[in-house]
């Protein structure tokens, strides 16, 4: 049953005028100055735009890895403005928007802040506890932060985050907390199997004004509705009017609209969830186990479909624009089926880690990847398109970063386990109270199948439970009779085995039960709950029960013979928020009413060791490794640094990655990452990498032309990016490809020690190889003419001048001749030299030159390039100058 602290209204609340918030424009001045103080840097637009853009198409949504939000206009797809929040980076955020008003809630620290969207001025911040357990929710002006833990709701005015009135109170462990369109807010409480609607207050006339108790200014609960039996486990999920309850337990899915309650059976074969929000009449229930939705309309269930794809990993399906879109956190991709079910298309989530979060707002349906740079929008005609959320042409763009090291190799596929029913139910525990029992007990093993259900039976009465509802009180008993109670957990294979426990007899004569209750989180990750000597009513206390209550969930926590209990280290979930209430128990096993709850806390340990930790070469910096990894679980409080140490170099960054120079030339490192939170570090993580090494060259071959070399070669980088260089004494340098590589313009028959030289960041590697190009041949020509004296010219020499004659001078002197090649004959060049000019009119094509050729003849002599043709096309240019 809720109450208010003062005043509580069960009825219908009268209409109430919605009224805009009040608070008059800002110049753009104190807009810039507001932000700077709030340590909030805007990186879009300019801020006259700011102080004036509200975009009924537009949607703000979180990017963790920049610790900002950007406000994608629907319409566009683009980002209009980037907006620093100071110390979230990586940090999950809840948020919740308007057209006019934006409130955030790191769940890291706990902080609300309240942003006026219409000035980008920042006109609140408060805090709450850590972790899971806190949500916060707006509609239009009205404001509240739901305690599931405490079981409180209270009303805050938005634009100074003060409270409003006084708060609604629910058992511990209620669930829900968000608005349906016609601004009511719905809370379920698992423990009665209820839910309900409050009413907003209105607002004061003045931010933060406080108001008489008397005077109307309170949230009201205006009507609760059955949709469960007690201790049922229920999932929330607001409508454009009304709520829809999942009640897992009975799996069954429970609609409240218009006042009107109506109830469908499901088939689910494991644990179901829902969207926190359901635009449209139909609502699909996923199964994310068995990748299944059921889609229920009105009283029943009209269709069911299977998601592609293998995993848990799926996030609630939401349905809009006639389709329903399921995301997969595990692969990035979102899938749209039509109304009957059918898979129509699939949107990659290419690069997409993480997350994914799935918002109909304004018209369109925005999809978020809080860890990733995009996000996409999806319009009423399912036309989607990509958001660069970190685009750079707009004001504040960020520089290039550095190329990351390259991705892990794919994880193997998990077996799929093997499926059984579930095992017994672990320490099943009856205490006696007056006319009736608390029956407490452990986890059973699921083998495979998430557990629907628990049974609990004895003394007439069957109760099914919650699975997260491990504490159940058994009314309507005899005082003096003895009962025993049994539990069994019961899964999509079926009914397991039984647990008994212990004989327990009903008295009046109860103990009190402890008069207050005190938890206290400790770095080590244990949980200490105290509580002051309970008053046993004429018998001794024998012990005290402890049990646990989070969001939706109650369990056992132990036992102890004293009045305090340590709750190990991992026995409750890190980053979830828990409080505690106590049973005292007497020596005859008569146990006391609960005690008042405690204080909230949220477990805490060390972080997990980084995961996908990966480390390489920066090829283009000597004695540099770049690092990176993905964030370590934070285990219940943010992770403030990571120490790094990169073979003995150590160094703290609040980042994943990082580059570590000043290390060897070709050293291997061991790299070491471990994550830092408010209690120490953690285990690292481990790899290895080696910085770039000088080139290594080793040659594989050579050949060569009459005038050209090249030369083959592998060269080793060393892990770096390596440029190549062919030279020799003479030869101009030749630079390209790592390899091989051409010299030209070589001297034909002459040996040259070529050197190849590879370079990179760390330095030279050089290689040498000798080759000797192909010497020229010429053919002596000398063709006889048709008739007379010129048909016998060349046939051999004679006095006087003649074709053929070879000479130790490049001039046709007589005492110089050395000699005559018979025409045909193949000789062997070296150079070419500037002599006498000579003809050889008929017999060789009327070939005039003034160049003379050394041949091999007797020895180095000349013989006119006149009646030498050379091989490969009589080009004299190819010989080098004598």
């Amino acid at each position: 049953m809720a109450t208010n602290d003062e005043a509580v209204s069960t009825g219908a609340a009268p209409a109430r005028p919605r009224r805009r918030l009040r608070g008059g424009l800002v110049t753009i001045g104190t807009v810039t100055a507001l932000l700077a103080a709030m340590g909030l840097t805007v990186l879009g637009l300019g801020a006259a735009d700011n102080a004036v853009a509200n975009y009924d198409a537009s949607s703000w949504l979180w990017s963790a890895a920049r610790s900002e939000m950007a406000r994608v206009n629907g319409v566009t797809a683009r980002v209009d403005t980037r907006v620093e929040i100071p110390g979230a980076r990586r940090h999950p955020m809840q948020v919740t928007q308007t057209d006019r008003m934006l409130i955030l809630r790191d769940l890291n620290t706990g902080q609300v802040s309240s942003l006026d969207l219409a000035t980008l001025q920042i006109m609140a911040t408060s805090s709450t506890t850590p972790g899971l357990g806190v949500n916060v929710a707006l509609h239009e002006d009205s404001a509240f932060v739901v305690d599931s833990v405490q079981g409180v709701v209270r009303q805050l005015d938005p634009r100074s985050l003060a409270p409003v009135g006084q708060p609604v109170r629910y058992p511990p462990g209620i669930t829900g907390g968000s608005f349906d369109d016609e601004g009511n807010l719905w809370v379920a409480v698992p423990s009665e199997g209820t839910v309900s609607a409050i009413t907003p207050a209105e607002l004061p006339d003045e931010p933060g004004s406080a108001a008489p108790p008397d005077a109307g200014l309170s949230p009201r609960q205006v009507r609760t509705y059955d949709v469960a039996g007690p201790s049922h486990e229920l999932v929330v999920s607001t409508l454009d009017e009304g709520v829809a309850v999942l009640d897992r337990t009975s799996s069954a899915l429970v609609t409240v609209r218009g006042g009107e309650t109506r109830r469908a059976p499901l088939k689910l074969s494991g644990t179901g969830t829902l969207p926190a929000h359901t635009t449209g009449p139909v609502v699909p229930v996923t199964v994310t186990g068995q990748r299944r939705v059921h889609v229920v309309a009105e009283d029943r269930e009209v269709r069911r479909f299977t998601v592609p794809g293998t995993g848990e990993r799926l996030s609630p399906a939401v349905a809009w624009a006639d389709r329903f879109y399921c995301a997969d956190e595990a692969s990035g991709a979102v899938y749209s089926f039509d109304a009957g079910g059918k898979l129509v298309d699939t949107i990659p989530g290419k690069g997409v880690t993480g997350p994914l979060e799935l918002e109909v707002r304004e018209n369109h349906l925005f999809i978020n990847a809080p860890d990733a740079a995009t996000a996409r929008v999806v319009d009423d005609r399912n036309q989607v398109r990509e958001v660069d959320k970190y685009a750079n042409d707009v004001l504040g763009g960020d520089p290039p970063k550095q190329a990351p090291p390259p991705p892990p190799p794919p994880k193997k596929k998990k077996k799929l386990p093997t499926v059984l029913k579930p095992g017994a139910p672990a320490a099943v525990t009856a205490a006696a109270g007056n006319a009736q029992a608390r029956v407490t007990w452990q986890p059973a093993a699921s083998n495979g199948a998430d557990i629907i259900r628990y049974v609990v039976e004895g003394a007439g009465q069957r109760h099914e439970v919650g699975t997260n509802q491990r504490a159940v009180e058994i009314t309507g008993l005899t005082n003096g009779q003895t009962y025993t109670f049994s539990v069994y957990a019961v899964n999509a294979k079926g009914a397991g085995p039984k647990r008994t426990s212990d004989p327990v007899v009903p008295t009046a004569a109860v103990p009190d039960p402890p008069a207050t209750v005190t938890a206290q989180e400790r770095p080590d990750g244990t949980v200490l709950v105290s509580w002051p000597a309970a008053n046993g009513q004429g018998n001794a206390i024998a012990k005290y029960t402890v049990t646990a209550t989070s969001t939706g969930a109650n369990a056992p926590a132990g036992e102890s013979t004293k009045t305090e209990l340590v709750v190990p280290a991992g026995a409750l979930t890190y980053g979830t928020q828990y409080a505690f209430t106590v049973v005292s128990v007497n020596d005859r096993g008569a146990g006391s009413a609960a005690s008042p709850v405690s204080n909230t806390v949220v477990p805490f340990t060390a972080p997990a060791a980084p995961t996908e930790l990966r480390a390489a070469t920066v090829a283009d910096q000597a004695g540099t490794v770049t690092v990176q990894w993905t964030p370590a679980v934070d285990n219940g409080r943010p992770v403030t640094k990571y120490l790094v140490d990169v073979g003995g170099k150590t160094s703290e960054v609040t980042d994943v990655q990082t580059s570590v120079g000043g290390l060897g030339d070709g050293q291997n490192v061991t790299v070491k990452v471990t994550a830092v939170n408010e209690a120490g570090a953690g285990p690292e993580a481990t790899t290895t990498a080696r910085t770039v090494a000088p080139p290594q060259v080793t040659v594989t071959g050579s050949s060569a032309t009459s005038t050209s070399a090249t030369v083959s070669f592998t060269v080793d980088a060393g892990g770096g990016q390596a440029t190549c260089q062919l030279s020799a004494t003479g030869v101009a340098p030749k630079s390209g490809d790592c390899a091989s590589l051409t010299a030209t313009g070589l001297a034909p028959g002459t040996g040259y020690t070529f050197t190849v030289t590879a370079t990179n960041a760390a330095g030279q590697g050089t290689a040498t190889r000798t080759q000797t190009t192909d010497p020229i041949y010429g053919i002596a020509t000398c063709t006889n003419g048709t008739s007379g004296a010129e048909a016998t010219y060349c046939n051999k020499d004679v006095s006087g001048r003649n074709g053929n004659e070879v000479f130790s001078v490049p001039q046709q002197v007589n005492a110089k001749q050395v000699g005559w090649a018979k025409p045909g004959t193949r000789l062997r060049t070296y150079c070419k030299k500037q002599g006498e000019e000579v003809y050889a009119y008929i017999y060789n094509n009327d070939k005039r030159s003034t160049w003379w050729v050394q041949v091999d003849y007797s020895g180095r002599n000349y013989i006119p390039w006149a009646w030498l043709n050379l091989e490969g096309g009589d080009d004299i240019a190819l010989l080098p100058t004598c």
